[in-house]
């Protein structure tokens, strides 16, 4: 197994920043250079935004990322980590361990939260439903995807295979994030659901899970090239995600198929296959199998400047992203003014009318509006435990609260992402109201490193207990002194 333990320096006179008219500038001097032994052969020159974009993937694993990325992208790795520890012990985590139990295959990767090793591919797609188990991992609401539930475990995957170490591993996710949201965000959304039924989520996830392995694999700009063909040929996902009860199908969706596909990808390059040399141009390409309208340059639109990171939203809340707002307002509205459960007559909570029918008395006990409303006036709080209790949707206690509770969907908050007007009427006639525009933990009201490490020591401390949990959670946080990225493995894993 090659290793590769290269020392990287973050320092500011490393870092290149790339707006779109350098990058597309950059894209046709490399497009009019000929492109090397291809154009000697014969074989057409790349277009400039495909000639830009593989350069940029091409040299991230070499490119200092500026300290505020660094630190936001310890936070979503850690949030990542946490998310699937936690899903061990949810119904699709646990389908995901019996998977590779009777898998077998090489012993190679990590799968998190238990005591197997796999191969880079097998553990990939594990990792990537574990991480997607229960509503805990972080969101990138303009592309509608989840990228670290297929970034990291694509990362984590391929960087054990090579040996990388932790500062590599941070720029192949970083490289992720800063992809897979960038394809969708081009294709157009919400249109790529609405009208044409795909999944934006696991389109994001597979080209950023492709772009993170192909960073950790060292594949060169022509590499980087045919990597995207074939995780294009390998794109997919339906929005009939949405009618899964059980969640196995969802998580596979969001995190695991893209996790593995996106893994098949770089392995496949990095194996010596060769492909087209762009697929975003020419006969029956990407876009126009898609989004015929799509815009390309949208691809490398602020590469280097704007990191896509950086607009991910890690969850406060144990919970799906519409619901993160609500709960938000309830719980700024009991630090103003303490009340039971019993001096509620009513709770009203407006949504947008697209998030409000997601989250709209569902089976799932996270993905339900109602039910969580209830839990939080009944327990004052909403746990990981609690938001994942499926008993709970039968207790009384529970459903007296939840009677209280009406969602009105509102074309107004259409307009807005993730945005929530609630109102509660007490029982002595009073109200309080809240409308919560920024939700906590999103670019515009971000957790702290104390508050993401809270979370996730709650996460992820009932697995592996607190010394364990503790010396994880000091262990990415200071990720870049770790040389081969193998050496998390007792960190990550837990003996059944």
């Amino acid at each position: 197994m090659a290793r590769e333990r290269k020392g990287h320096s973050n320092s500011p006179s490393q870092r290149r920043t790339l707006t779109r008219r350098g990058v597309l500038k950059a894209g046709s001097a490399i497009a009019a250079a000929g492109l090397g032994a291809g154009a000697a052969r014969g074989a057409p020159a790349v277009s400039p935004v495909m000639a830009a974009l593989s350069a940029y993937m091409s040299e991230a694993r070499e490119r200092a990322l500026p300290d505020d990325v660094v630190e936001k992208s310890k936070h979503h790795v850690l949030d990542t980590i946490a998310a699937m520890i936690s899903g061990v012990a949810l119904l699709p985590g646990q389908a995901a361990v019996r998977f590779v139990e009777g898998y077998g295959g090489a012993r190679v990767a990590t799968v998190v939260g238990c005591d197997l090793l796999a191969g880079p591919i097998e553990a990939a797609l594990a990792n990537g439903v574990l991480a997607h188990a229960d509503e805990t991992d972080d969101s990138h609401a303009p592309s509608l995807s989840h990228p670290g539930c297929a970034v990291v475990p694509a990362a984590l995957a391929v960087g054990e295979q090579r040996g990388i170490d932790g500062t590599r591993f941070l720029r192949a996710v970083a490289l992720g994030y800063d992809i897979g949201p960038r394809v969708t965000m081009c294709l157009g959304v919400p249109a790529l659901s609405r009208e044409a039924h795909k999944s934006s989520h696991s389109i994001a996830g597979v080209f950023g899970a492709a772009a993170a392995a192909g960073c950790a694999a060292a594949l060169d700009a022509r590499q980087m090239r045919w990597l995207l063909d074939y995780t294009a040929q390998q794109s997919s996902g339906i929005a009939a995600w949405q009618r899964d009860t059980d969640h196995i199908e969802k998580a596979f969706v969001f995190g695991g198929m893209p996790a593995r596909s996106g893994v098949t990808a770089a392995l496949l390059v990095a194996a010596g296959w060769t492909g087209i040399d762009d697929i975003l141009s020419g006969p029956d390409n990407f876009l126009l199998a898609n989004a015929p309208a799509a815009d390309p340059a949208r691809l490398i639109e602020k590469l280097g400047e704007r990191y896509e990171l950086m607009r991910t939203n890690i969850k406060k809340w144990s919970v799906g992203s519409p619901i993160q707002a609500p709960l938000d307002a309830l719980e700024l509205m009991a630090k103003r003014k303490a009340f039971g459960a019993a001096a509620v007559r009513k709770v009203v909570v407006r949504l947008g009318t697209r998030e409000a029918s997601v989250v709209d008395n569902r089976e799932i006990p996270d993905i339900c509006l109602q039910h969580m409303v209830a839990i939080m006036l009944v327990d004052g709080t909403v746990s990981f435990d609690a938001a994942h209790d499926l008993a709970r949707m039968r207790d009384a206690s529970v459903l007296a609260q939840r009677a209280k509770v009406e969602l009105v969907p509102d074309v107004e908050l259409d307009r807005r992402v993730r945005e929530a007007k609630v109102t509660i009427v007490l029982a002595d006639g009073s109200e309080l109201s809240e409308h919560v525009r920024a939700v906590r933990g999103t670019a515009d009201n971000p957790m702290p490193r104390v508050e993401v490490v809270g979370k996730c020591r709650d996460l992820m401390a009932p697995v592996l207990g607190a010394a364990q949990c503790n010396a994880l959670i000091e262990a990415v946080l200071a990720i870049e002194r770790i040389k081969d990225v193998c050496d998390l493995r007792p960190l990550l894993q837990k003996p059944r």
